[in-house]
């Protein structure tokens, strides 16, 4: 027998009071009231706890051509909720569950889920869609009437969202929710590339340029696998403090160190692994040419932010260096993510030290001014 819906809204048209619109790029949020569609096949809609906010909401929030300006839209892809119903042929949850939301697509069918080489998805997982991944459609509506656009298949500035069963992992309901929050990107991301892209070994060398959520995240992941130096590159001279929390044994700043080849000379040569973690070419080839000869590997997690190819000498490649990139440090969510959540439980990963400050909903333009201050990691947003 089908599981009756406790609140009575399973089916049924939500009005949902507290959902942050951006109607225009680069404005300050509205909050207003909006209608959320139910579910359709194999979508869950989520109640969202708490969301955070990620660069990458603050990258598409500025963006004001091209075919991923779409406004109004509902920002936000890193949060934790509860499942309020299912659409038809949902049987990996119901009403009640804990979930996080993803916008890294994992279905467990296609080849690319199946195989242990990527995290890519071939049938989700192609391009950045605007709307629900299966129909092309959106399951929010203003109260006009006008269509608002969802945000990487996630949009959790909401109180409540639609979300693709490929896009939501289950998580239990004895995790706390702003810990949940953490792992549906940055923090998930920068661990996974230095365990699974870099796979970092005991004993390495690691330069980390950029010491945000999602560096500071990749020195936790190289922390936890013995990298006996950890260097931080930053123009911010406090994140060096934050970062010995994080495993960051020396920092450097650019500005003040000129053309002096510091890191190959602390290294002796060049670094094992290096990671990008801001989004310029730059500083890409200047990663790269800071690992070492022979087999230095460069991980790429920024996303180059003017659309600028990378040069690099490609006599280094033929000596053996490596260059690749990674989405969502490479994790699977589904398989991935609840080991994340365990080992957090386990006292293993710091996951507490990401979050720098919370704000109640109402106040959720406060975030995006932290973050572009400079001031924040992670900003917790409670829904209530």
């Amino acid at each position: 027998m089908e599981k009756q819906n406790r609140s009575g809204t399973a089916g049924k048209v939500i009005r949902c009071k507290g959902s942050a619109v951006c109607r225009n790029p680069g404005e300050p949020l509205v909050i207003e009231e909006i209608m959320v569609d139910p579910p359709k096949a194999w979508e869950i809609r989520i109640k969202i706890l708490c969301t955070s906010l990620c660069h990458s909401d603050v990258t598409f929030w500025k963006i004001s051509i091209g075919p991923f300006a779409l406004f109004p839209r509902i920002f936000g892809h890193e949060a934790v909720g509860v499942v309020e119903s299912v659409g038809e042929h949902v049987e990996e949850f119901q009403e009640g569950d804990m979930v996080v939301p993803v916008f890294r697509p994992n279905c467990r069918e296609c080849r690319d889920c199946k195989s242990q080489k990527g995290n890519g998805c071939s049938i989700f997982g192609d391009k950045l869609v605007a709307e629900m991944p299966r129909d092309g459609t959106s399951r929010f509506k203003g109260m006009n009437g006008e269509t608002l656009h969802h945000f990487l298949s996630v949009s959790s500035f909401s109180e409540y969202t639609v979300v693709d069963v490929v896009h939501v992992v289950k998580i239990s309901s004895e995790f706390p929710a702003e810990k949940a929050c953490l792992l549906s990107c940055g923090v998930s991301s920068g661990i996974g590339a230095a365990w699974k892209v870099a796979d970092i070994e005991e004993g390495s060398t690691v330069a980390i340029f950029g010491l945000g959520a999602v560096g500071l995240a990749v020195a936790e992941g190289a922390r936890l696998r013995g990298a006996s130096k950890i260097i931080g590159v930053d123009l911010n001279q406090e994140k060096f403090e934050i970062g010995k929390k994080f495993g960051v044994s020396e920092f450097i700043n650019p500005a003040t160190c000129g053309e002096k080849k510091v890191i190959k000379e602390i290294t002796d040569g060049g670094v094992d692994y290096s990671f990008e973690c801001i989004g310029l070419a730059s500083l890409m080839e200047e990663a790269f040419n800071s690992s070492r000869a022979n087999w230095g590997k460069t991980v790429i997690l920024g996303v180059e932010m003017h659309n600028t190819p990378l040069a690099i000498n490609t006599y280094f490649l033929l000596r053996g260096r490596t260059v690749t990139g990674c989405f969502f440090g490479g994790l699977k969510a589904k398989s991935d993510i609840p080991i994340l959540a365990q080992k957090y439980l386990h006292k293993e990963i710091n996951l507490d030290g990401f979050i720098t400050h919370e704000v109640n909903f109402q106040d959720i333009n406060k975030a995006f001014d932290l973050l572009l201050e400079g001031k924040s990691l992670r900003c917790i947003i409670w829904m209530d």
